[in-house]
């Protein structure tokens, strides 16, 4: 049960880790601009690249999410 529970949590903490990484590390929307008559009215920035979902930045998220599906599989069968 121990390693259901420590999976469970593995699991959502690489998640929580992928959303801030996805979050944090790209530049917010000015809404000061968008107001001022910009090309767009929306609040997204411009040329927004999915960089942002590379390997190598989110595999300590990634691994986390790993090692705890396997905790979850082993618990379940163990």
């Amino acid at each position: 049960m121990l390693a259901i529970f420590a999976g469970a949590a593995l699991f959502i903490c690489g998640l929580l880790l992928l959303f801030r990484e996805a979050i944090a590390r790209r530049r917010l929307s000015d809404p000061n601009k968008a107001a001022q008559g910009a090309a767009s009215p929306t609040l997204e920035p411009p040329r927004q690249g999915l960089g942002f979902l590379g390997v190598s930045r989110n595999w300590p998220g990634l691994g986390m999410m790993a090692v705890g599906a396997i905790l979850l599989i082993s618990g379940a069968y163990g």
